[in-house]
Parts: C-alpha cells; sequence; structure tokens
C-alpha cells in the first residue's frame, strides 16, 4: 500500500479553496458566510475528535463500544433531520425510527452476508455512510411533505370532503415525497464512475488497492445506499403525513 499523508502545510493550502468560496459568497451577497465558517470550524474539531475516539474504540475492539458509537450516528443524524422538518410534530421520533430501522437492517445483512466483518474498523464508517444519507433523504422528504400540503392544501380538503380517508387523499404526495428523498441517491447511482469516483472507491484506490476490487466494494456501497434511504424515505413519510392532520381528521 501507498503511504498517503496531509501534511499540515498542504492542509493549509486547502484552506486557501475555503477563502475563496467565501470571497465568492461575499462579492455575491449569498449571505452564507457565517454558515460556510461555522460548517469549516465544525468540520475541523468534530473530525479531529471522532478521529482520537475511532483510534480507542478500533484498539480496544468491543462490542458494546462499536453499538455505542453506531447508536450515537444514528441519533446524531436524527437530531439534524429533525430540523429540516419545520413544525412536523414528533419529527425527532420519526426520523430516529427511519434512520435506525435503515441503517440496522443495511448492517445485519452486509454482515449475515459476510461482505463485513463485525469490526469497529467497518462498522462505524458504513454506519455512518448509510445514516447521514437516510439524514439527506429524510430531509428532502420532509421539504417536500411541507411544501405539498401548502401548496396543494385545497384540493387535499376537496378529496377529505368528497369521503377519501388520510391515505387515499393524501398519497400522491407521499409519493412524490419519496421520489424526492430518494433522487439525490438515484442520480448517484446513475452516474457513478462516470462523473464521479465516489469516496469509498477513491480511498481505497489511494490507499494502493486493485482498483478493479475498489470497484465491487463500491457496487456494494451503492446497493447499500439504494436500499438504505428507499427504506429511510418510506418509513418517514409514512409516519410523518399523519401528523399534518388533527384527531378530527382535519387538517391542521
Amino acid at each position: 500500500m501507498n503511504n498517503l499523508i496531509v501534511s499540515p502545510t498542504a492542509l493549509a493550502f486547502a484552506v486557501i479553496l475555503v477563502l475563496i468560496a467565501l470571497a465568492v459568497n461575499f462579492k455575491e451577497h449569498i449571505g452564507l458566510e457565517k454558515d460556510m465558517l461555522i460548517g469549516v470550524v465544525r468540520a475541523v474539531i468534530q473530525l479531529t475528535v471522532v478521529g482520537y475516539v475511532l483510534t480507542y474504540i478500533i484498539r480496544v475492539d468491543r462490542v458494546w463500544l462499536t453499538l455505542l458509537m453506531v447508536a450515537i450516528i444514528i441519533f446524531n443524524a436524527a437530531l439534524n433531520a429533525r430540523k429540516r422538518a419545520a413544525g412536523i410534530p414528533h419529527a425527532f421520533v420519526i426520523s430516529l425510527l427511519a434512520i435506525s430501522v435503515a441503517t440496522l437492517t443495511t448492517i445485519v445483512l452486509l454482515v449475515v452476508a459476510h461482505a463485513v466483518k463485525f469490526t469497529p474498523s467497518q462498522i462505524v464508517p458504513i454506519s455512518g455512510m448509510i445514516a447521514s444519507n437516510a439524514m439527506v433523504a429524510i430531509g428532502l422528504c420532509y421539504r417536500s411533505l411541507n411544501a405539498s400540503f401548502h401548496d396543494q392544501r385545497q384540493g387535499l380538503l376537496e378529496r377529505l370532503a368528497l369521503g377519501a380517508d388520510l391515505k387515499q387523499a393524501t398519497m400522491p404526495i407521499v409519493r412524490v415525497a419519496i421520489k424526492t428523498g430518494m433522487a439525490p441517491t438515484i442520480d448517484s447511482a446513475k452516474t457513478v464512475g462516470l462523473v464521479s469516483l465516489p469516496g469509498m472507491m477513491s480511498g481505497l484506490i489511494f490507499a494502493g488497492i486493485d482498483p478493479t476490487k475498489a470497484i465491487m466494494y463500491q457496487i456494494m456501497v451503492t446497493f447499500m445506499l439504494l436500499a438504505a434511504t428507499s427504506i429511510s424515505s418510506v418509513i418517514a413519510c409514512y409516519r410523518a403525513y399523519p401528523q399534518f392532520y388533527n384527531e378530527d381528521l382535519q387538517l391542521r
């Protein structure tokens, strides 16, 4: 394997790229300067802390520590997904359920199939990939649901007045939300290898692994993420849409 080392000097030069992005943002008056700075600072702090934590967890190699790390990842993903809910009741619980089911189901299947081993060095990174993609998908689902319930309120009221139950009246909106949540993952799957060389594949190639073997891992990751975003989007949408109605089955 090649020894790939990023020196502090290389990181300092990488900061120039951030400064360029900030300069463009400031010049065009986009208004994201504060968010970008916070994101950069948080990324550095969080990744540094996680690096030391992962080093300890991998060295100790205890099942309970691995499961605890997975639980922390899922919990934080659910917290961030809730921020995209914009007032949907019980959004955190719904997000936690959807991300947990998607992440744990996918991991169990991969372990049973011997695609990965139940070791911290494999389970924790894969859990992060699954949970983060599920988080993004759920956030998009929430935005789509909020927009559709707002824009199609009159149509929903008419369908309910004509005798449709909640599921019949809302299914078109739910289907659109699920499609919206899954769209980035599907688009990524369509263009993988042609437009982008994803993280896992690139990392393995950087580490000196034969590209043909790296491709097999990336195919596994692509299938894994498709399944996870599908499961999480369906669960989140089906659990979230009833929250737009009150106890009398009327729109809030």
